[in-house]
């Protein structure tokens, strides 16, 4: 009834209604400015997709297709922080077409393409700096997750400001945005999740982003790598490394850890020649260091992301177990984000592709390499990835 009554309500700022059923940007501006719910309605937005400016059905095919690409607006990283989006096919007077229900953000402004965008009334525009500072004013109610609260023991002057001006800022506004900018510094953290107005302090995900520092206030966030030469900790040490610092800092060494060991050789096949295979995939190390330093918790741990090396395989563990609704059944292919400003920052500084397809992207790799299957396992406080020598 109330999809009925919306497509019928030709001036709701709920509701984007379009004919194409390819214009990607079309979709993405208005799946944007309904997360950021500029009314603060606190209620969903819909966008109709084969429909005319009347809410009338043309006839459109509605295929899985459609759906499918629809729905992987949500992960590609484009929209900025993840939306929070359902597609489905509705039959309207009889006639298919498909809706995409978007809630409102829990951490607004949210971003297409580094740019915000709102709703004026039925049509989407590019949000003001003040509009922009009552988005921000708004999350701070809504915040929940650890790297969304602000660091209160922290200040400006425990983060590498040059870090996020020009290296994260460029990167995730848009240079139209930013030529316009008359922000001050504490407007600009505050506009991406990296400031508190209310604490005047910067977020805990500030701290391990940009901190000169951020073992001052997460202990834990570092990296302990040990190759042994044997099969348990129990053989000697060959080498033992410590990977801190800040997030961009840590994720580029766990880069060049992921290309060293990954050890590329020839194999002969029978007909004499050669195929290159890995011990280990780059790209499988890669995504899996990625997730573990992205998905650990943080919040109260002094325990460090683990990565031992031995001679038949690599285990890497993290603490922290499952978060939020993800059940053990649905691991490793559903998605809850413990750290979500840790993971759009990944996205931002070119780190991760897209959301929810790590462990996916690290199978696929050992398939193509025909390594052994990735063995993982989901403890209490931890989880464990084990990958396997290539034989």
């Amino acid at each position: 009834m109330e999809i009925d009554q919306l497509l019928a309500d030709l001036e709701s700022f709920r509701v984007e209604r379009t004919e194409s059923l390819t214009d990607s940007d079309k979709f993405c501006k208005a799946i944007c400015a309904f997360s950021n719910d500029m009314p603060g309605s606190g209620l969903p937005g819909y966008l109709f997709v084969g429909v005319n400016k009347k809410g009338e059905p043309i006839q459109a095919p509605i295929s899985e297709q459609l759906l499918e690409t629809l729905a992987s607006h949500r992960n590609n990283g484009q929209i900025l922080p993840i939306p929070n989006l359902h597609v489905f096919k509705y039959l309207h007077q009889g006639t298919p077409i498909a809706v995409v229900r978007v809630m409102p953000s829990d951490m607004p402004p949210v971003r297409y393409k580094q740019v915000a965008y709102i709703r004026t009334g039925p049509s989407s525009s590019i949000a003001t700096a003040e509009q922009e500072r009552r988005l921000e004013e708004r999350r701070v109610d809504r915040a929940r997750t650890w790297d969304s609260l602000a660091c209160r023991g922290a200040s400006l002057d425990d983060l590498a400001l040059d870090l996020f001006t020009l290296n994260y800022l460029p990167r995730a506004v848009s240079h139209a945005v930013l030529e316009e900018n008359g922000r001050s510094i504490e407007e600009q953290l505050g506009s991406l999740r990296f400031y508190s107005r209310q604490f005047s302090a910067p977020t805990n995900a500030a701290v391990l982003l940009f901190g000169k520092n951020p073992l001052q206030f997460a202990p834990g966030a570092y990296v302990q790598y040990v190759r042994y030469d044997g099969l348990t900790q129990a053989d000697e040490p060959l080498r033992e490394q410590r990977f801190s610092g800040d997030f961009l800092t840590a994720m580029r060494d766990l880069d060049r850890l992921a290309k060293e060991v990954a050890n590329y050789r020839p194999v002969r096949r029978a007909d004499l020649s050669e195929d290159m295979i890995a011990d280990y995939p780059e790209i499988t190390l890669h995504e899996l260091f990625m997730n573990a330093i992205i998905h650990r918790n943080y919040d109260g741990s002094t325990t460090p992301v683990s990565i031992n090396h031995y001679s038949d395989r690599i285990e890497i563990q993290n603490p922290g177990s499952l978060y939020g609704d993800l059940t053990q059944e649905q691991f490793p292919n559903g998605t809850s984000y413990r750290n979500p400003i840790l993971a759009e920052a990944a996205k931002t500084l070119g780190f991760a592709n897209q959301f929810g397809r790590g462990i996916a992207l690290a199978e696929s790799w050992l398939r193509k390499n025909n390594s052994p299957r990735l063995d993982y396992f989901v403890g209490g406080n931890h989880l464990l990835m084990t990958v396997r020598k290539h034989p």
